[in-house]
């Protein structure tokens, strides 16, 4: 019997509401809705106070040690955040600059960020893609980019950014599939208890 799948999205944005975390949380719904999973969302703002001022991990308090834990030990990784002056947020940064350095090798990353135009979309390939390159995880070909003018009320609701948001989940199930099925124990595999 395998165990449920970890999703675990972490939203880079500072305020609340936001549309960040909106994204993210959407992101996460679309996984939990085509596949059992246990499904948890860091948000960053309200860490802030509790991380900003860490220079090491033995100074983070407990609630942020948990977050970092629930990534690091998630089966499929979902991140989003406001692009500020063409990249992600200091503090998305700042917290991934904590997790360990072998944590997210060949974990599944959705990479998504919202900003408020579209001249910023590309800040996922040339952010976003070579930070999670570095950990050597597998970001998932389809990002997601939304701008201010795609919510309404804090809720996407533009359709082509929703349709994209499905189309990149249905991608990247596979892989996610296969990564969960490879960590999972084997029935009666004494070696994995």
């Amino acid at each position: 019997m395998t165990r449920p799948l970890r999703a675990v999205a972490v939203s880079g944005g500072l305020q609340r509401p936001s549309r960040a975390t909106a994204l993210a949380a959407h992101l996460l719904d679309l996984v939990a809705s085509k596949v059992a999973c246990e499904r948890h969302l860091v948000e960053l703002g309200h860490l802030a106070p509790q991380l900003g001022g860490a220079i090491w991990r033995s100074q983070l308090a407990g609630p942020v040690e948990r977050e970092l834990l629930a990534v690091e030990q998630a089966d499929v990784l979902i991140v989003a955040t406001p692009v500020y002056r063409g990249s992600y947020t200091g503090l998305f940064k700042h917290f991934f600059d904590f997790i360990g350095q072998d944590a997210l090798v060949d974990k599944p990353v959705l990479l998504a960020a919202t900003g408020g135009s579209e001249r910023h979309a590309l800040m996922i390939d040339h952010q976003l893609r070579p930070l999670f390159s570095f950990f050597q995880a597998r970001t998932l070909p389809l990002g997601i980019y939304a701008t201010d003018h795609d919510y309404v009320d804090y809720q996407l609701h533009n359709e082509a950014v929703i349709q994209r948001a499905r189309l990149a989940v249905e991608r990247a199930l596979p892989l996610v599939a296969l990564t969960h099925r490879s960590l999972s124990p084997v029935p009666g595999d004494t070696a994995a208890a």
